[in-house]
């Protein structure tokens, strides 16, 4: 393709971009100042610079990514550039170089200083994959010589038969075609050491006026321009001359060139080595004569025989000669006959891949297609090996030549997938609701059906619905982006499409289905984010239990991250429990007595909204009171005595440790404490302060609602078994005995026993004492009750 630009103004300008054929297919408007140039990279995107040093690289869907060559460039300002296909080298007006490597918008480098004074007559790049040193290389024409710069250094090649008009660099870059400016056609290698090849273009009689432009044939010849006249030169000086009604534009390939005229498109090229090898008059190459083989036996020749034999040590090399001239040649007759007779050959071949065959066969199917005039790509097969089948399909779908695309991608096995990516994004922006209907949704409905209709019959599982519901919410078709949405099967696509469209409720429940916890938090937190917080519950609530599992998993994450966000998802949820759950979880981690005691009351006030829950409600009003009355605790007693978060359990034991016996009273009648569990505590606060003669006046205060075993047995386990002794006389005279022992009071058990006449009892004493001398004193009571 060639893009041509047409400058409105210095500060607008269009650029169309044509076929080769003339056809216009696309066309930029530039408005980012004055273009210094353009050109194409390795995949057919479009980089135009402007002199602020500004590029943008258009895609053929007419899209673009913006880059800088920095503020250095935007100073100085960029007076020319060059473009290759995996980068640039741009000229600044001050004369310095700077190269960008690559097209993902690196920091530009500069290279090494010229040291020029003036703009150069003419200047070219070698690309790196091009040049020995594998870095870009630049060449300058200024005065009579050359300078060759990299990012190191700068080097004069010292030449005297400067300055030179045009500088051009062969594609495979060995060898370097420099226009004098006495119009002398000097071709030399890269490195200036050999000159190859002088032809004076004065000598040629219709070429009027000055060289408009040099440019390569390949590698083998180079071609001059003028108005209407274009001379080829050859290796040894030899001329071929083309004319033309007016002025042409000439673009080099990798296999020849193409000379653009008013009403033309002329290709030209050194005849292929293989097509010389087969038609070449004369010919005895194995390819020839495998072609003369075929002919002779199409004729039923008895000469096709012969021809094998003489050729059979060379046929499976001239086999692939004939098939590759097939690829070479233009004309569908001439392919046929050529494959034709690469078929006969390769059937005298015991072994041989035909895979070359197939995919030449498949080639030249495609190469056909894309050569007709109403298609108009004049392609060679060179060209298309070097570009791809992939990227020839690009081109026919930024031309919307979608039927042609599939069925190529069909007759080369390659996924329709881009093809009918691009083809429904074109159907969308073509459809537009009927007039003849007021309701937009039935159009959409029926271009929703085609286009899922179109991926299953032609196997589009690899399309992504979401990019191409993207495409159809981006020029207004909500609906229509919707309902595409539905089709996809991939919830981590669909999601955030949905969401940008602000379809916030079918986005969460999409994730909620796909069963992703990440995908349902991306879109609770993107919510939040975005909508007030009364409108992001609302949504929530009103969900019901498709949207269940959101609403647990945003408890869950307000629960961890964001406690003021979960209380106030209760309070709009009207769930009183939930709250006061909330605020007691917050009393217990909080270490501000006044804060507790607060998170306390609401947590009272929420329970006491909910008839049901009584009983909780009350049980929060104690709580509080008794924060407040140990906060007041505290303060009388200097905060030298803890009381606060204690229960009313610690809090009676811990008054009653520190002898406020007044307080505990208090504690005791304000809370109704019973009077067994109160006896427990101040037995245990007393007996843990060894006050036993405290215990003792409390232990004859009153009968113990709680009996006196539960004396012994805390004294016992507390080690003290000497003053639980003094209290087994107050229990029930069948524990006594035993309540004895487990003080160590055997005698006394003895005594108990004796008093009771209990003779059995005794009997199993006297076998379990500890000690001899005991089992004695024993015996003697026992014999005594006799």
């Amino acid at each position: 393709m060639i893009a041509l630009g047409r400058a409105t103004t210095f500060s607008k300008a269009q650029i169309q971009v044509y076929s080769p054929a003339g056809e216009g297919l696309l066309l930029f408007s530039w408005d980012q100042g004055k273009i210094v140039k353009f050109g194409w990279t390795f995949d057919e995107r479009l980089v135009v610079l402007n002199e602020e040093g500004v590029y943008r690289l258009y895609d053929l869907q007419g899209d673009y990514q913006q880059y800088s060559l920095g503020n250095e460039a935007s100073e100085m300002g960029i007076i020319d550039a060059r473009i290759h296909e995996h980068g640039l080298v741009a000229l600044t007006s001050s004369l310095t170089l700077l190269e960008v490597k690559g097209w993902d918008g690196g920091k530009p480098l500069t290279l090494a200083n010229p040291g020029l004074t003036q703009p150069p007559h003419s200047w070219a790049v070698i690309p790196p994959d091009l040049t020995i040193s594998r870095h870009v290389e630049v060449l300058l024409s200024a005065d009579a010589t050359v300078y060759s710069v990299d990012n190191l250094e700068t080097t004069d090649q010292r030449l005297s038969r400067g300055p030179f008009s045009h500088l051009v660099p062969s594609p495979n870059g060995k060898s370097l075609a420099l226009l004098t400016y006495t119009h002398t056609l000097w071709v030399v290698s890269a490195d200036f050491q050999r000159s190859l090849a002088e032809f004076d273009t004065s000598r040629v009689i219709s070429g009027e006026g000055e060289v408009r432009q040099v440019e390569w044939c390949g590698n083998d010849a180079v071609l001059v321009t003028w108005d209407t006249t274009a001379v080829l030169v050859g290796p040894f000086g030899d001329t071929l001359q083309y004319f033309y009604t007016g002025p042409t534009f000439a673009v080099t390939e990798i296999d020849g060139v193409r000379v653009i005229g008013p009403d033309t498109c002329d290709f030209i090229q050194k005849v292929p080595a293989s097509s010389v090898s087969v038609f070449r008059p004369g010919s005895s190459s194995p390819s020839a004569i495998l072609f003369d083989a075929w002919e002779n036996f199409s004729r039923k020749s008895s000469k096709a025989d012969e021809s094998i034999r003489n050729i059979r040590p060379e046929l499976a090399a001239a086999v692939d000669e004939c098939i590759d001239a097939a690829g070479r040649e233009w004309e569908p007759l001439w392919q046929r006959r050529l494959l034709s007779a690469a078929k006969f050959g390769k059937t005298f071949l015991d072994l041989y891949d035909s895979t070359d065959f197939v995919n030449m066969g498949q080639a030249l199917k495609v190469l056909n297609a894309v050569r007709f005039y109403e298609i108009g790509i004049p392609i060679t097969y060179a060209q298309y090996v070097q570009v791809s089948p992939a990227h020839l399909i690009n081109r026919l779908t930024a031309r919307n030549l979608h039927l042609l695309a599939l069925k190529m991608s069909s007759c080369l096995s390659l996924p329709p997938s881009a093809v009918l990516k691009h083809w429904a994004c074109a159907k969308i922006l073509r459809s537009r609701p009927s007039a003849t209907t007021s309701d937009s949704g039935v159009d959409d409905e029926a271009v929703c059906a085609s286009i899922v209709e179109k991926f299953e019959k032609l196997g589009g599982a690899d399309v992504s619905y979401a990019e191409i519901a993207r495409k159809a919410w981006e020029v207004g078709r909500t609906e229509l982006a919707t309902k595409l949405l539905d089709h996809e099967p991939r919830a981590s696509d669909q999601v955030p499409l949905l969401l940008s469209m602000k379809e916030d409720r079918l986005a969460l429940a999409k994730a909620v289905e796909s069963g992703d916890t990440d995908l349902v938090y991306h879109v609770l937190l993107h919510l939040q984010k975005r909508l007030p917080l009364g409108s992001f519950f609302r949504l929530i609530e009103e969900g019901g239990a498709r949207l269940a599992p959101a609403s647990k998993l945003l408890q869950v994450y307000a629960r961890q991250q964001n406690r003021e966000m979960l209380r106030d998802f209760y309070y709009s949820d009207d769930r009183r429990v939930d709250s006061a759950v909330l605020c007691l979880e917050e009393a217990e981690g909080s270490l501000d007595p006044s804060a507790k005691i607060t998170s306390v009351k609401a947590a009272q006030k929420f329970f006491s909204e909910d008839k049901e829950r009584a009983f909780e409600a009350k049980m929060m009003d104690e709580s509080a009171r008794l924060l407040t009355y140990q906060q007041q605790l505290e303060k009388e007693a200097d905060g030298k005595i803890a009381f606060f978060g204690l229960s009313v359990n610690e809090t009676l034991r811990t008054l009653l440790i520190n002898g406020m016996a007044k307080r505990a009273d208090k504690v005791r009648s304000d809370f109704k404490v019973p009077d067994k569990r109160f006896w427990y505590v101040k037995l245990h606060a007393l007996t843990e302060t060894r006050d036993f003669e405290a215990l003792d006046a409390f232990a004859r205060s009153r009968r113990s609602p709680i009996g006196y075993q539960p004396f012994v047995r805390h004294l016992i386990r507390k080690g003290h078994a000497k003053e639980a002794a003094n209290y087994v006389p107050r229990c029930d005279a069948n524990t006594r005995a035993d309540l004895y022992v487990e003080c160590g009071e055997w005698r006394m058990a003895g005594k108990e026993c004796k008093e009771r006449g209990d003779k059995t009892k005794m009997e199993q004493l006297r076998r379990s004492c500890p000690n001899s001398l005991i089992a004695r004193e024993l015996e003697q009571m026992a014999a005594s009750m006799k």
